[in-house]
Order: C-alpha cells, then structure tokens, then sequence
C-alpha cells in the first residue's frame, strides 16, 4: 500500500483516466476536504460515479476507498494548521450532535487501539520499566498531559523517575545530562510530532538508555527510533487533539507494572495514608474544628 497518496497521485497522473485526473485533481488541491468525504460525495463533487471513485483508490493500491481515506487522513494531521482543522471539523460535524459524534468517536479510537496495540510491545516494555535503573518521561504540548498524568503515578511506585519539563532545547539536554545504559525513556508525542521529543529520544538511544515510544502509528518518527512502540490511536476534534486512547493505553501501563511492584505500592500507600491521616488531624486542630486532638 503506498504511504503518501498524494505522491502516488502526482506520479501516476499521466496513466489516470478523464474521469480519474478529475477526482486526482481535486485530491490534490482540497485533500483536506477529500479526507473526509464519502466515495458518493466525493464523485458527486467532481461530477463521476461512485464506482469511477472506487476504482481510482484500487489504481493506486489500496484495498478499497476507505483505505486511501485513512491514508490521506493521515497525511492531514500532520499538515494543517489549527485554523484548517476547524474548518475541516465545521465540515465534518455539520448540524449533527456535537457530544454523540465526538464521543462515539473516541470510543471507536479505544476499540482500535485495544485491536491494533502489540501485546508483546506491551509486555516488553512494562518489563524494561520495571527493571530500569531510571525512568525518564517527555511529552511536549499536548502530549504533556499524557506525561505529566504518567509521571505522577510512576513516582508513586517508583523513586527513580524523572519527568522532564522544558520549554527550550538546553534545557531539555541539561535534564538528560545522565541519561544512559540500564535507563528508559518514555517518549509521548502525536501528530504534529514533537521534533524536540524525537530529539530527545535520539539523544537518550545514542548513550546506550532503552527507549519507549508512545504514539499514533509505525510511520510515527518516535516509532522509528524506539525499542518498543505502544500505538495508540489519536484523532482531532476541531482543533483539539483527542487523547483518549493514548490515555487508556497509559492507565493499562500503570496497572500493569504497579502489579510487578505490587509489594511496593502497598508499602507506599500504606506510609501515604499515616501521613494523611497525621495531615488531616493537623487541620482540624488548625481550624478549631477538633479540640480533643493533641496538646
């Protein structure tokens, strides 16, 4: 199947029909809005047969139309600006529910991404989590969420975590200065991927660190570079990234190796909760509330 159907397009323009150069054509100039239409409308628009449509996506490899949809969807989230993808989500939402459509969007993502993930990826790094001698984590923009939420319950389990925070690239290197062999590095990014999270993923895989790629797909930059790849399927709604999947995806990594430290955890907890409790007496003297605790 050809990754980039606007090259194939441009390649074979001389072998395509009347009828195919028209639909090539608007492919090529509104593939942003091709992205999103239907094989009917998509015929309609430039005057051919739904069938004319069909065949055009098999003349270029693809198994059926859907598939060369998905892959000019693909092409989409990495090129348009903020500015086009509420353009495009305009389009695509009409007048219908926006709660139902964005919704049932993400729960088709979760279902994907629980068809699609490697469970041998998944293992393998859970594994290399547990046994590593650090555990750095990076997502930039969005991503940072995804990281940050990642970030606060590893140091739950674990006392060697590092989330690296930065909004500049010297920053970034002074906060991997020690990076190396027996550590992982957890790379979070989606499209548009994070140049300085590929960088940084880079950088840690050349002093000998083991690294982990969570991303949308093994055409991801992250994925090329990593051990492991955990795919999860991410979308835009508007001009908002949806990261439900990668969120899930996370949740099922954290349970996963917080049943590997299972003892661990429980011992944390355990200290977590003296100190809780320790806190909210504290308050209640404070506050007046309780007068009987204390001295």
């Amino acid at each position: 199947m050809p990754r980039d159907v606007l090259s194939s397009i441009q390649s074979n323009m001389s072998t395509f029909s009347k009828g195919q150069k028209l639909i090539a054509n608007f492919i090529l100039e509104s593939y942003d809005k091709a992205a999103f239409m239907t094989a009917s409308k998509l015929g309609k628009t430039v005057n051919v047969s739904e069938s004319t449509v069909v065949r055009f996506a098999a003349e270029l490899g693809y198994d059926g139309y859907p598939a060369m949809q998905k892959a000019l969807q693909e092409i989409i989230r990495n090129k348009l600006t903020s500015i086009q993808r509420i353009e495009v989500s305009n389009d695509r939402i009409g007048d219908h529910d926006i709660l139902s459509m964005v919704m049932q969007a993400d729960m088709e993502k979760i279902r994907l991404t629980m068809e699609e993930t490697s469970r041998e990826a998944f293992t393998a790094s859970v594994d290399a989590i547990v046994s590593a001698r650090r555990i750095y984590i990076m997502g930039i923009r969005s991503a940072s969420a995804i990281s940050s939420f990642l970030g606060f319950y590893f140091n739950l389990i674990f006392d060697n975590v590092v989330v690296v925070h930065t909004s500049a690239a010297s920053e970034l290197f002074e906060q991997l200065l020690r990076v190396g062999e027996g550590d992982v590095i957890i790379g979070v990014s989606f499209p548009r991927y994070s140049r300085r999270t590929v960088r940084a993923m880079e950088f840690a895989r050349k002093q000998g660190a083991t690294v982990l790629a969570i991303t949308d797909s093994e055409a991801s930059p992250l994925a090329a570079i990593a051990d492991h790849a955990l795919l999860a399927k991410s979308d835009m709604a508007s001009f908002v990234d949806s990261l439900v999947a990668p969120l899930s995806l996370v949740n099922a990594l954290i349970v996963a190796v917080g049943r590997k430290k299972n003892d661990d955890l429980s011992e944390t907890f355990g200290k977590l909760e003296k100190i809780w409790d320790e806190y909210e007496v504290y308050e209640k003297i404070e506050d007046g509330t309780d007068r009987s605790a204390g001295t």
